[in-house]
């Protein structure tokens, strides 16, 4: 019996996507073929027919691999999805260390180098879960919502600063003329928060999870919330310690030998948001906490900086949070009991 297997590199942009075939029939690889297709409903069409001019098949013998970019690859996602390709939908980093010194960049070059490491890492690749309808309305409203936090924000300071140099008659003519504005803003703000809520509370695998993790000390609506878009309700189900990664508070060593004698710190390569979101929840916890305000202070008292006792405590609502997901159990103290 002839086994024939597909492996497909896609590099994705606005406007279109170069796509990249290596077809292996018993272990023997077949030269590559290219195309480039618009990034649109009517180019995913044109795409399934090169594929299927290419006799690729609709099932786990191929793999697509494409870069992360956000929302330009949706239509490839959702077009796989549909035809139970598996894709793998790697971190754009991790992906180009991984071809090493490379010479050379263009989309077609990059579509093949994405095609090539299909089948060199096929046996390691983990397929991403299918595209989800409700989980990226919900990182939608999301990002949204952050948007037009920092819209508000930007203006509300822009008042206050005004405020120090500005007459008193000229300030409110300021004030007024902005009002409407802030005021439209707040507004949007509300009914996006009315919409994400609503995707909370008719997606059963979304409000268990959001139950657990507003369980847990420091842990409120929005950074519940955004853990479940950031990290697709936990698909992957990832260990304390990949979380913290992801989330950057997870600290590493930085020394070689005997000349790099480094501090002990986290990577810069993380996901910001979520930083200061779980930031803010030490903040809050170190306040109105008796466990973690204990902590604190015995930290302090030892003559730890405020910013590493900061970043421990961050590391731990991480590890509480993946250890509730994993159990799919309520968080439970036991900080009194041991008391």
């Amino acid at each position: 019996m002839i086994n024939t297997n597909f492996f497909i590199g896609i590099d994705v942009s606005k406007p279109y996507f170069d796509a990249s075939l290596m077809t292996v029939i018993s272990h023997v690889k077949q030269a590559i073929q290219s195309a480039r297709f618009e990034n649109t409903a009517s180019g995913i069409k044109t795409f399934e027919k090169w594929l299927k001019f290419h006799k690729v098949t609709f099932n786990p013998d191929t793999l697509v691999v494409i870069e992360n970019t956000g929302i330009y690859h949706r239509l490839i996602w959702a077009f796989c999805s549909n035809k139970h390709v598996p894709i793998h939908i790697g971190n754009a980093a991790h992906i180009k260390w991984s071809f090493g010194i490379a010479r050379g960049k263009n989309d077609k070059i990059d579509s093949i180098r994405l095609c090539k490491y299909a089948f060199k890492e096929a046996d390691t690749l983990k397929a991403t879960e299918a595209l989800d309808p409700q989980l990226l309305h919900l990182k939608d409203f999301i990002s949204a919502r952050t948007k037009l936090l920092k819209q508000a924000t930007g203006l509300s300071l822009s008042i206050k600063e005004l405020g120090n140099v500005n007459e008193k008659s000229h300030q409110k003519l300021i004030e007024k003329a902005l009002k409407s504005a802030i005021d439209g803003i707040a507004k949007s703000i509300k009914n996006i928060e009315e919409q994400i809520r609503k995707i909370i509370k008719e997606n059963s695998a979304f409000q268990r999870n959001y139950n657990l993790l507003t369980g847990i000390p420091g842990i409120g609506h929005v950074t519940a919330v955004y853990l479940i878009g950031c990290t697709a309700n936990f698909a992957s189900n990832p260990s304390g310690k990949q979380l913290a990664c992801y989330a950057g508070v997870a600290p590493f060593e930085h020394s070689s030998g005997i000349s790099v004698k480094g501090k002990t710190r986290v990577h810069r390569m993380a996901n910001k948001d979520l930083k200061k979101l779980l930031h803010l929840c030490a903040l809050s916890v170190i306040q109105h906490n008796m466990e973690f305000k204990n902590y604190y202070q015995r930290k302090k008292d030892e003559g730890k900086h405020s910013m590493s006792i900061l970043n421990a405590v961050r590391n731990k609502i991480t590890l509480r949070i993946a250890a509730v997901i994993k159990t799919q159990q309520p968080y439970k103290s036991n900080y009194n009991i041991a008391a």
